[in-house]
């Protein structure tokens, strides 16, 4: 039901300054790694939670980084907004014990998919509304189709725009439109990385956008590189 997780695993891999919309966990399973927070050189960490729009850069030229990109308005967002001290920009984990103990996952692994059932495991359960419902599902089946509008989903379960808009929020703690734009970012990194025949602007066609500048603005804003840099670091990295 929560698409606003998007989890990747890289490499052997380099990453440039930059910043994005989303909060993001980089954790390492094997190796340290060094990064650069908010010009702050932290050296032989296993991993970090950082606040949107806070720049920062790593370096892991050998092991694997596990990253998850998370949805700020999302529940697990809201919840990760928590964790944070005021002024807080960044949780820097110096040691595989810390990142267990901050997660509250098993001391014995340090598998990714531990991270997230633990985050999904803090979000409130919620019994969801069939129209909430139909709505996932509809997106599921049809987010390539660039014209779909609020009024679309409005006429798929008979409600105005505004009580759906307040419907959805309510239940996933973000909106209509993020959860759309959440679906089709993640399918279009996705064939990015397992397609390297396909372009990129048919790729950005294929997945809803109007154009390949659609998707690298948004692309850009919410991860902080274009599918450009995904495209070309695809033998290094793989979406979970």
């Amino acid at each position: 039901m929560n698409p606003f997780i998007l989890a990747l695993q890289a490499r052997n891999l380099t990453v440039e300054i930059h910043h994005h919309s989303a909060y993001q966990i980089v954790l390492s399973n094997d190796l340290p790694f060094t990064s650069t927070i908010s010009g702050t050189k932290y050296e032989r960490i296993h991993g970090f939670l950082i606040k949107p729009h806070v720049t920062h850069f790593c370096v892991a030229e050998k092991g694997k980084l596990n990253v998850l990109n998370i949805e700020p308005y999302s529940s697990i967002g809201l919840q990760l907004a928590s964790m944070f001290t005021e002024n807080e920009e960044a949780i820097v984990f110096e040691s595989p014990t810390e990142t267990n103990t901050f997660f509250q996952t098993p001391k014995e692994s340090l598998e990714v998919s531990n991270v997230i059932e633990a985050l999904l495991s803090g979000v409130p359960k919620t019994d969801y509304d069939d129209r909430v419902a139909k709505i996932v599902d509809y997106i599921k089946a049809n987010y390539f189709k660039p014209d779909i509008t609020p009024q679309t989903f409005a006429e798929l379960v008979f409600l105005s725009p505004s009580r759906l808009a307040a419907l959805f929020k309510k239940q996933t703690g973000s909106s209509l439109s993020k959860y759309l734009l959440w679906t089709r970012l993640r399918q279009a990194i996705y064939i990015t990385l397992t397609d390297k025949d396909r372009s990129l602007t048919d790729i950005a066609y294929d997945t809803g956008f109007y154009d390949l500048p659609q998707l690298n603005k948004y692309m850009y804003e919410m991860f902080g590189m274009p599918p450009k840099a995904l495209k070309y670091s695809s033998d290094l990295i793989q979406v979970y």
